[in-house]
């Protein structure tokens, strides 16, 4: 098991300095999934939901999510992001909405806190705006897909 970057020698938290880091390309991709009510997915389908596009709102939170991760997760660096994505694939046979994000800097550390909080909000909204219609939606399976960059390289997830 690796050190604990986290902690201090007196077992304190600290922030991980990343000042001698090499600054790289460094992209993140993370996926979730949100599984409701066959009726529920047909009224995001056709855009029937009362408080309005849920994908497209869905999308704006990921990348919000994505950019303000510091202000969330206590020990994440301010990143100057350079690009964030987060698409949706609506899977009809099993009532759910796949979510991917992907985000990308130049910097020195990585951005797999910014990619899994833009699934984690996009899936949030999702169930905020169909809430109404749907109180037995379940949001889960979320996790990293893959990480490039710095000196670990590249990392793909084994699970599917």
């Amino acid at each position: 098991m690796s050190e604990l970057t986290h902690f201090d020698s007196d077992g304190s938290a600290r922030m991980v300095d990343v000042t001698k880091k090499d600054a790289t390309e460094r992209v993140a991709v993370a996926k979730g999934v949100v599984t409701m009510k066959p009726e529920t997915l047909r009224l995001i389908g056709d855009k029937k939901i009362a408080k309005g596009d849920v994908l497209g709102v869905a999308r704006v939170a990921g990348i919000m999510g994505a950019k303000n991760t510091p202000f969330l997760i206590p020990m994440c660096h301010p990143l100057n992001i350079t690009s964030v994505s987060v698409n949706f694939k609506i899977d009809e046979e099993n009532s759910k909405v796949e979510i991917e994000s992907r985000v990308k800097i130049f910097g020195k550390t990585g951005v797999e806190m910014e990619a899994l909080t833009a699934v984690s909000t996009a899936a949030l909204t999702i169930y905020d705006m169909c809430k109404s219609v749907d109180k037995e939606i379940v949001i889960g399976d979320i996790c990293l897909l893959e990480k490039s960059g710095g000196k670990s390289g590249l990392f793909k997830s084994k699970h599917p």
